[in-house]
């Protein structure tokens, strides 16, 4: 917990340096196309005079310690905004947040609970035809590039020649007369904007989570320690349930610490593909406009959650295995 403020303090370095060897800035955005398009010698005069006003409020032409210097006062005061309307990132920054976490909390839910039963299965199962097709399947789904597929689903589900009955609509993840909806009505309209992209999200996770806790249930099971469990009588289940799981979920585990940024950072692809307006449109679109307080809230906002998710898989190791100790892990 000590490492996670330097840390920080590292990433907010790192990234607002990134940032600035982009080319371009907030002020060749906001006034790149005006002069030619008011043309004259007064015209540029006065455009000159309001590039020169905007920098100088910014502090864009001062030195890089004391521009990011001026950033950390924006961040610690809560006043970090969009340069080019000048004012606060904070509505659009949750409203993107909140079309993210919905979905993928869901994509998140399903992930776990869909890996973990079948890790479980083909490790009981290893070598049977169940395990080899699962693993077939898996490795399939794997193979398949989710921007590949979503493009698919969305040419083949939502446009007007697809049936209506298997028809999934495009755009947002609500229709636009959602409010005036029964409660019941909203979540069937949320189900049936967000069921392509949860399933473009899901399956690549999914596929390789189950592996992991396939390959990690496997290494437990020949432990000399099941072995003798299965000498003592132990049921199956017991010994894969009791004995096993704990141990076997450490890969799991450490993975968890790179699912859970991807809770709140969202894709990129996906979200253009469904014209969602979620945290990974909203970031690569600030990133082209050099908004740099939208991208170093995003950026700052995965790197808490990595280390929130680090911290988390520490403590889960020994909540599920508290033989395994804080001083071991730090080894």
């Amino acid at each position: 917990m000590l490492l996670m403020l330097p840390t920080m303090v590292g990433i907010l370095v790192v990234s607002f340096l990134v940032i600035k060897l982009a080319p371009g800035d907030p002020s060749s955005q906001k006034f790149g196309g005006l002069g030619q398009a008011t043309g004259g010698m007064a015209a540029d005069r006065g455009v000159e005079q309001a590039i020169k006003k905007f920098r100088e409020k910014y502090h864009l032409d001062d030195s890089l310690p004391v521009q990011f210097g001026f950033f950390l006062k924006r961040l610690f005061t809560g006043e970090m905004i969009f340069f080019q309307d000048e004012r606060p990132i904070w509505g659009d920054l949750f409203k993107s947040l909140w079309i993210t976490v919905q979905i993928n909390f869901v994509v998140f839910l399903l992930i776990y609970l869909i890996a973990i039963p079948s890790g479980i299965y083909s490790a009981a199962k290893q070598g049977s035809w169940g395990d080899r097709i699962s693993t077939v399947a898996l490795f399939v789904l794997y193979s398949i590039p989710s921007f590949w597929a979503a493009e698919m689903l969305r040419l083949r589900l939502t446009g007007p020649e697809t049936p209506a009955w298997i028809r999934f609509p495009v755009a947002n993840l609500h229709q636009d007369d959602w409010e005036e909806l029964s409660y019941w009505g909203q979540v069937a309209d949320w189900w049936h904007h967000a069921t392509l992209p949860i399933i473009c999200l899901t399956y690549v996770a999914l596929a390789y989570l189950s592996r992991q806790m396939r390959v990690g249930l496997l290494d437990v099971i020949r432990q000399d320690y099941i072995r003798t469990a299965k000498a003592k009588g132990a049921s199956e289940i017991r010994v894969l349930l009791v004995h096993a799981l704990r141990n076997g979920l450490f890969p799991v585990i450490t993975l968890f610490a790179s699912l859970l940024p991807f809770l709140v950072g969202g894709s990129v692809i996906i979200e253009f593909i469904f014209e969602i307006r979620g945290m990974g449109r909203f970031a690569i679109e600030n990133v082209y406009r050099r908004e740099y307080d939208a991208v170093m809230a995003t950026l700052m906002l995965s790197a808490v959650l990595t280390l929130v998710g680090i911290l988390i898989s520490d403590i889960l190791y020994v909540l599920v295995n508290p033989q395994v100790s804080f001083e071991s892990r730090r080894k």
